[in-house]
């Protein structure tokens, strides 16, 4: 068994609602369209992997429940590597999101009743595993795989959403940060991003921070540089992270040039945001292509120099 990207970290069932504006106190909305799916940021990346042409395996928890049964069912049909997919009578974890008409959401996630995954590595060949993609959430497991993966050299690339026990541990030993603007200020105390940045690049080989419609910043070996985002009509951005964190370490994977490995992911992450729902809007490896072709991104990038670390 050969795979490109293993997953590593939430998975849970989404229910997506499309309301005109966010509900006020006491206030009963009537949504205009529905979007069930499997969730999670590891299972839509390891499901973005394989929609973008790469091989991905997920570890991660689902219980034996209704929407775990869904969820797995849905992961087999997507072609993902499920034999490290741990099962248990704990429930699926279930996030609920309110998309607005701007595209913009507000999501509620429950997994309080689910236990996190023990700090026992797997049984996984890894020399056939060319990256690994953490999100962060399972925080017993997640650092010795990451170290583990250090001692085999297998690249490692972490998913930082906010800043929590699980995200700074792992930000500490991962080879390439991809983070969040949330995550920068949260970690980094400074609100400015290109100053945030800076702070995260000072302890880190790699760091990529995403800001959203206004694109992303990074820092690699000393140089620095600006990638705007792809511009496309925005029905729900829920799931265009995950996108871009499975292009990202798919990228990886395949060893990618340093400019086109963040135009793939950008262009993967801007298509999420183009469907309702987030399992449903991670897009086919024709979409990126097709995309990364008909917008010439030469004018939208602003580059100091960039390299691709080792």
């Amino acid at each position: 068994m050969e795979v490109d990207v293993l997953c590593v970290g939430h998975a849970c069932y989404d229910l997506a609602f499309l309301v005109p504006h966010h509900p006020g106190p006491d206030e009963k909305l009537f949504s205009e369209q529905l979007a069930l799916a499997g969730g999670g940021p590891a299972a839509n990346a390891a499901v973005a992997v394989r929609r973008l042409g790469g091989r991905a395996s997920l570890f991660a928890y689902l219980g034996k429940d209704p929407f775990g049964e869904h969820h797995a069912r849905e992961l087999a049909e997507e072609g993902v590597e499920t034999s490290l997919l741990v099962r248990g009578n704990a429930p699926t974890p279930l996030a609920v999101g309110l998309v607005k008409p701007d595209g913009a959401r507000t999501v509620v996630n429950h997994s309080a009743a689910t236990p996190k995954l023990e700090a026992t590595l797997p049984n996984w060949p890894w020399t056939t595993a060319r990256a690994i993609l953490f999100d962060g959430h399972e925080p017993n497991v997640s650092p010795p795989l990451a170290e583990e993966a250090r001692r085999r050299g297998v690249l490692t690339v972490l998913d930082a959403g906010s800043f929590h026990e699980g995200t700074r541990t792992l930000a500490e030993v991962v080879d390439y940060l991809v983070a969040s603007e949330r995550f920068a200020a949260q970690a980094t105390g400074s609100t400015d991003p290109e100053e945030a940045l800076s702070r995260l690049a000072a302890s880190h080989p790699c760091v990529v921070v995403t800001l959203g419609e206004r694109g992303l910043i990074w820092s690699s070996q000393g140089k620095r540089g600006r990638l705007a985002a792809y511009p496309v009509p925005c029905v729900d951005s829920t799931g265009a992270g995950d996108a871009f964190h499975g292009a990202f370490a798919l990228g990886v994977a395949r060893r990618m040039d340093w400019s086109d490995l963040l135009r793939f992911a950008s262009a993967a992450g801007a298509l999420a945001c183009t469907r309702l729902g987030a399992r449903q809007g991670l897009p086919s490896a024709e979409m990126v292509a097709e995309l990364l072709g008909r917008v010439d991104p030469r004018p939208q990038t602003i580059f100091s120099g960039y390299s691709s670390p080792s």
